[in-house]
């Protein structure tokens, strides 16, 4: 039997290195969601703790200049902890709404930050985490990788949902493994504001027959610190990230968005059986494999770095 209902893709700027003043914002946007009939949000990539768009950490290759560690250190006191008061905000905010929530947050974990997408269930809360395999570029002098034992999809009201981070969705094999988990609410949160990342969202949904959630936020460089400069300029309007968010339908049709021009939530119905629909001529873990002549193996496993007996 097919499951409908509404889902809603949050584009919102964080405030960033504020936890505190971005969790009061999350919870305002989960009621907002929930008013305009939502049962799932997803919101951006690094909401919680911020993307710190244009930020170098006075890292040049080869060497910390004066100010970088104390650059890390004010953004590693900005992120949240799983079992944080954060957090804790956002799992009675989406009771209250009775929303499930996917929040892309930065994860302070030990000594390490994780570029993370945290999944609250309405009535049992935090019930678990993806996150981010491999950051990209310059992100991997700030964040560390998951591993294969974050890859969870979960069960909501509108269908089973899983989350893919930015980059991480052009990686073939991590997009299979997402499709034999039976994923049909795709979530992407993103920090990728270009044209081209629309045809990679259609691709998707049409590769998986699901329905692709985007989510990037809408910030200016007005909301970041004065004194960290920034690679694209210090004019408070500068728009750093411009949104683009959206969801598209699993034969890779558009149902909302891409949005481009401020903070807003996207709204859009979803029905399973569209899903299947979709699948009686492609299923790219079913009758349209060849494992014959291909076969992915997924290691769940923890990767610890410590390990006792």
């Amino acid at each position: 039997m097919g499951r409908s209902g509404r889902v809603a893709v949050i584009q919102a700027g964080s405030i960033p290195f504020d936890a505190e003043a971005t969790t009061q914002k999350a919870v305002e946007l989960i009621r907002q969601a929930a008013a305009g009939g939502a049962n799932l949000a997803l919101f951006p990539e690094a909401f919680l703790g911020c993307y710190p768009k244009g930020l170098t950490f006075n890292t040049p290759v080869g060497a910390r200049m004066p100010g970088a560690r104390d650059m890390f250190l004010r953004y590693f006191n900005g992120a949240v902890e799983a079992n944080g008061p954060e957090c804790a905000r956002i799992a009675e905010a989406a009771r209250e709404a009775g929303l499930f929530v996917v929040m892309g947050a930065i994860e302070r974990a030990g000594g390490t930050l994780y570029c993370t997408a945290l999944f609250f269930d309405p009535e049992r809360g935090l019930v678990g985490k993806h996150r981010k395999l491999m950051p990209t570029a310059a992100e991997r002098l700030i964040w560390g990788f998951g591993d294969g034992s974050t890859l969870p999809t979960f069960e909501t009201g509108v269908g089973r949902a899983g989350s893919v981070i930015c980059w991480e969705n052009y990686m073939p094999m991590l997009r299979t493994a997402m499709y034999a988990q039976g994923v049909q609410i795709y979530c992407a949160p993103t920090a990728d504001d270009r044209d081209t990342w629309v045809a990679t969202m259609r691709h998707i949904a049409l590769e998986g027959r699901c329905y692709v959630l985007s989510a990037c936020q809408h910030i200016r460089r007005g909301a970041y610190p004065e004194e960290f400069a920034n690679a694209f300029g210090d004019a408070p309007e500068t728009v750093l990230m411009r949104g683009g968010s959206m969801i598209v339908g699993p034969l890779g049709e558009i149902l909302a968005g891409p949005n481009y021009e401020g903070e807003t939530i996207l709204y859009a119905d979803v029905d399973t059986d569209e899903i299947v629909r979709g699948k009686y001529d492609f299923d790219a873990v079913g009758h349209y494999a060849r494992p014959d002549v291909f076969r992915l193996i997924v290691d769940a496993s923890p990767k610890n770095a410590v390990e006792r007996e």
